[in-house]
């Protein structure tokens, strides 16, 4: 006793002075967090009181809480003196607990109802359940027939034995989609169904093209099922962007601001990820120079940010929804469609894109202009230099003369910089070495990123 009432009250540990049955909340969030104990006959300032009906209680309290709340906890009566106290110790439950109905958890020291996606996630933990395997309330008429002949067609590949003359429940059977009693799962809707949006209200996505935060001058919301959302968020895409044309050999090959691949890589991994219990739609915003692609959910708990860009193993957070995008040839199983991505951008001469979790979600950010600010910096230029790719991205060119002029710097500080960013593949040198001599940028698929170097000094 004298070890647990020197602490304060925390998520494990609440004092109340006397019994209440409303306190019945606060054993079920024990059960439903990591367990706890609450202690009857001490103040909040763990000053001990006691209790006058410690007896009837000891013999009341384990039949009230296993009748109300379906588990039974450890209680036990201990003296201090004259004063007797209540200890009731809840281990954590494998299953939901609920009192009268609702479900609550600790978070901190304080009792907290769960509701909406809070709470179906509580489900989901207690059950090992994912949200796209509960059942859904569709039926076959929901069903575009169309889509499922059209995965029947993607997964020959992956599939051998798939038949065009497999009946839509043997597709739906072989991969899942329907619960043992025969109903639907969330899944099997989000993916064939003709408006799963009837079912799932922000099961959509809306692409935007901005010039700045708040001047939107295109919106395309991208509904439908999961693969029909796929091809109408990459046209939206695409219709935003240039395009230029390189013959290699005898073919001739696009080129587009970004790579499609990795932009296409990014939005399967936003249907697939996006947390499908939260009100949020995806969203993507295409401005001049980058583009932003978002989903409600965060990263499973065994991955940070960092991880993405290195091997690392798959979580799917829909794992019935990431088979059926495998099996018609969109992902791969091994989590590498991250570093993938990042490849992508590099290999076109493009800033590595940004993982972040932000905004209660996941987002991917592209960068179209590997000479920006921040870019450059990491790459290692000093502020002399950094100026110098700027000016010329505004104005052309840069000579020697107006190197030093735009720096404030000396001649031999000037050209020893130019030489600098002609070596590392940044400027390229036009003309002979004297007056004449210009600087230019590279193309940015020609400029390679150097390692990150010492900084000169400013002076």
């Amino acid at each position: 006793m004298k070890d647990l009432i020197k602490y304060p009250e925390s998520q494990a540990i609440e004092y109340k002075l006397f019994w209440r049955d409303e306190y019945l909340k606060i054993i079920c969030a024990f059960a439903n967090t990591e367990g706890g104990e609450l202690v009857i006959g001490v103040d909040d300032n763990r000053k001990i009181v006691g209790i006058m009906n410690a007896k009837k209680l000891l013999e009341d309290l384990p039949n009230k809480i296993r009748n109300k709340l379906g588990i039974t906890p450890l209680v036990t009566v201990e003296k201090k003196g004259k004063k007797e106290i209540i200890f009731i110790k809840v281990s954590p439950s494998s299953v939901p607990v609920s009192y009268n109905g609702k479900y609550y958890v600790r978070s901190g020291s304080t009792t907290q109802e769960l509701k909406g996606s809070e709470l179906i996630h509580l489900l989901l933990k207690k059950t090992g359940k994912t949200w796209d395997r509960l059942p859904c309330e569709a039926n076959s008429s929901d069903i575009e027939s169309s889509a499922v002949e059209d995965f029947k067609n993607l997964a020959k590949d992956r599939i051998p034995s798939i038949s065009k003359l497999d009946s839509t429940e043997k597709i739906f059977v072989n991969l899942d989609l329907i619960t043992d009693n025969k109903v639907m799962t969330n899944a099997a809707v989000l993916l064939f169904a003709k408006k799963p949006q009837k079912f799932f209200i922000s099961a959509k996505a809306r692409v935007g093209r901005f010039k700045t935060s708040t001047d939107i001058i295109d919106t395309v919301i991208a509904e439908g099922h999961l693969f029909k959302q796929l091809e109408t968020i990459i046209e939206a895409i695409k219709k935003h962007l240039n395009v230029r044309f390189e013959i290699k050999g005898i073919r001739r090959e696009d080129i587009w601001d970004y790579p499609i691949e990795a932009i296409r890589e990014a939005v399967i991994n936003a249907l697939i990820h996006k947390d499908y219990s939260s009100t949020a739609e995806i969203q993507i915003r295409i401005y001049d120079d980058k583009i932003w692609i978002w989903n409600p959910g965060k990263l499973p708990p065994q991955l940070t940010v960092d991880d993405l860009k290195k091997e690392h193993s798959s979580y799917p957070r829909n794992p019935l929804i990431a088979n059926a995008f495998y099996f018609a040839g969109f992902i791969e199983r091994w989590g590498s469609g991250t570093r993938r991505i990042v490849d992508l951008c590099k290999a076109q001469g493009l800033p590595e894109p940004e993982y972040k979790e932000e905004e209660g979600g996941f987002s991917v950010w592209f960068y179209k202009d590997i000479y920006t600010e921040e870019n450059l910096r990491k790459m290692g230029l000093n502020e002399r230099q950094i100026k110098a790719v700027i000016y010329v991205k505004q104005r052309g060119k840069i000579t020697n003369k107006e190197y030093r002029q735009v720096c404030n710097t000396s001649e031999r500080t000037a050209t020893r910089d130019l030489s600098e960013l002609v070596s590392i593949r940044i400027f390229e040198q036009k003309g002979i070495t004297g007056r004449g001599t210009e600087y230019i940028l590279r193309r940015q698929k020609d400029a390679k990123k150097t390692p990150e170097r010492r900084q000169r000094s400013e002076k």
